[in-house]
């Protein structure tokens, strides 16, 4: 019965396929195996060779090896092994060295194509004459192509043939075998030998890295057992040490040994690296908890910091610490300090967070207060500091607000009236169209009463509030006393100047001169032409200018008399000392250049005012608009003025 395993390779390595299950594997399947192959396979030693080609045996269960052929290995073998093949008839020769069957043709390796094939061919003679030849009626045949090559190749196995070797010594040394014919075509037979070779040299190679595994691991062991070997040991000094041992004998390449060795020291340098990485990592946590304990704060400097870790009890008396160098402490201490600055930024931040809070509550709870008297009709436009501040000054609610930074209790208290100012604006602009649409112009005799009762025959101001309007009236009011003293004040200006301007022409007339004898009556008609006489309305106004030049030219005579008293002393020598302000003679001064100052200031003043004022009175309806925004510009002016004052008398 045909095998259901088939032989097949992959990169140069051989492998079997199952056809019936589909399965794989790399050992080789028992029904494929010849019997010295299946008694080796049921027995733990296993056959390998060195790299010098030397072999060796690996016991698989107890890893032992050794150089000698176990006594259980010898005995499998010697059961596994083939009995002897019977003799095969002399062949027949003809004289001369010819044979009967030289007549027959032959293929490429001298073997004949016929019915009967030779089996084999001896060794060429000395003088070139073949040797014997065989009968050809027992040729192996099988079933398959696979049965057929797997035969030769477990040929080539028992022939021990080498994977180095050419087809021609390959052909010699198995072409006297039966299961040389296991193939008929000889390209098939040297496929099946290549493939052999590659397989042959997969196990030895496979066989190497087992031993050089295990080679590696005995090294090992035996280098553990010396520990005066270190990380830092060379194998020029470790070799003697080690040149005793039973391992270091198994092998006989002194490259191998010492790149062993090497990798061996590899080993222990990284397993060095790896314990000082673990204790530096252990010291710098210790670290970390001395610092924890120094007490140390945000602003300690390093070298402060560095003389109490060093002179810590258990940085001292711990050898671990010695691993540390100077920048590793550094850098522990870089970051703790930066661990302390976190949470001391972080307090700070928590702290700000709630004082802002608690200034942001102190605030609405001050605007509910406000708020509580608005609603109590305390607080509306017009509401002055000093008339809410006696209310308020004991709330705790007040005294909350007071020191505390951003807006004080004044501005928000401004903020109130602002908005109340806003809506006021609203309804008086309202009153303003009834006063303009009634030709209605308030003066400083006006009533609130008659106010009061204008506003309430008109639907767009009937339903204000009484002190609303009350608000409005008092406020129109008082710009209309303030234009009235101010017109009053200008007149009172113009007329002083038109009282100088007379002054100043009577003193400098030329024909008659006037004298301090000079009277109004014969005065007045060298003067009753002049524009400056005419611009004063009444003759007292006129005789007061003559009457201020009649006494300037009186006191400048005065002046002048008094100043020719002789001064001597009583022994009749002149006292040669000044005599004071009479001794001089003094330039001539105006006594109403303050006067004129004064009106200076007053024209400016006057003139600043009606730039910027609206007027008491409806304005005329071309110009509402714009008599509007001056208004209101004029009312915010007031406003911060009033504020200003309110701010300063709540500062004393």
């Amino acid at each position: 019965m045909a095998s259901v395993w088939s032989q097949a390779e992959s990169n140069g390595r051989v492998y079997y396929y199952n056809t019936a299950t589909k399965a794989t594997q790399w050992t080789k399947p028992e029904e494929l195996m010849t019997p010295s192959e299946r008694a080796l396979a049921n027995q733990p030693w296993k056959q390998h060779s060195s790299p010098e080609g030397r072999p060796y045996w690996y016991h698989s269960e107890t890893k032992q090896t050794t150089w000698e052929i176990p006594e259980v290995y010898k005995n499998a073998l010697a059961q596994s092994s083939v009995p002897a093949k019977p003799q095969m008839p002399a062949p027949q020769f003809v004289a001369g060295g010819t044979s009967s069957f030289s007549s027959h043709p032959r293929d490429d390796y001298g073997e004949r194509i016929g019915q009967d094939r030779q089996i084999g061919y001896g060794q060429m003679d000395v003088n070139g004459s073949r040797g014997a030849t065989f009968d050809t009626q027992n040729d192996p045949n099988y079933s398959t192509f696979e049965e057929g090559e797997a035969a030769f190749i477990n040929l080539l196995r028992r022939q021990k043939v080498q994977p180095d070797w050419t087809w021609e010594q390959t052909m010699r040394a198995t072409i006297k075998d039966p299961q040389y014919r296991a193939l008929k075509d000889p390209k098939d037979r040297k496929s099946a030998f290549e493939k052999y070779a590659v397989e042959v040299r997969a196990q030895e190679k496979d066989r190497a890295k087992e031993r050089l595994a295990k080679l590696r691991a005995d090294f090992g062991t035996m280098l553990r057992r010396h520990p005066e070997i270190k990380h830092y040991t060379r194998w020029k000094t470790a070799r003697p040490i080690i040149e005793g041992e039973t391992i270091f004998r198994s092998t006989n390449d002194d490259t191998e040994r010492k790149q062993l060795f090497e990798e061996y020291i590899i080993e222990l340098k990284k397993a060095h690296v790896e314990k000082e990485a673990t204790d530096r990592k252990s010291a710098m946590d210790e670290l970390v908890y001395i610092l924890k304990g120094l007490d140390l704060e945000p602003y300690t400097r390093w070298a402060e910091a560095d003389n109490m870790i060093r002179s810590d009890r258990k940085f001292q008396e711990d050898s671990k610490f010695q691993t540390l160098s100077k920048s590793d402490i550094l850098t522990a201490f870089e970051n703790h300090i930066k661990s302390l600055e976190r949470t001391f930024n972080d307090e700070r931040q928590r702290e700000k967070n709630s004082k802002v809070r608690r200034e942001r509550q102190s605030r609405d709870r001050f605007l509910d207060l406000l708020t509580e008297l608005k609603t109590a009709g305390k607080i509306k436009a017009g509401t002055k500091w000093m008339n809410v501040h006696p209310e308020i000054k004991d709330d705790q609610r007040f005294t909350a607000m007071l020191g505390q930074p951003g807006s004080t209790p004044l501005d928000l208290f401004w903020d109130m009236i602002e908005e109340e100012e806003r809506a006021l604006r609203l309804v008086r602009n309202d009153v303003y169209d009834v006063l303009e649409d009634k030709r209605y112009e308030i003066t400083p005799k006006t009533e609130i009463k008659e106010f009061l009762s204008i506003m309430s025959t008109d639907r767009r101001t009937a339903h204000l509030p009484p002190d609303i309007l009350e608000l409005i009236f008092a406020r129109l009011h008082e710009k209309v006393v303030r234009r009235s003293e101010d017109d009053k004040h200008a007149s009172e200006r113009h007329q002083r100047r038109a009282i100088d301007a007379l002054r100043s022409k009577i003193k400098h007339l030329s024909s008659p001169p006037v004298t301090a004898s000079t009277t109004w009556e014969s005065i007045r008609p060298s003067i009753s032409h002049l524009e400056e006489f005419k611009v004063l309305e009444s003759d007292d106004l006129r005789k007061q200018a003559f009457e201020k030049v009649l006494r300037r030219l009186k006191e400048k005579e005065d002046t002048s008399g008094s100043g020719k008293r002789d001064h001597r002393r009583p022994n009749g020598h002149h006292d040669p000392r000044p005599t004071g302000r009479r001794d001089r003679t003094p330039p001539e001064l105006d006594i109403y250049e303050a006067e004129r100052r004064k009106a200076m200031a007053d024209r400016e003043r006057q003139y600043s005012y009606k730039a910027g004022s609206t007027g008491l009175s409806p304005p005329p309806p071309s110009s509402h608009r714009s008599s509007e925004r001056e208004r209101d510009r004029h009312e915010r002016l007031s406003s911060r003025g009033e504020r200003d004052r309110d701010r300063r008398h709540h500062g004393r």
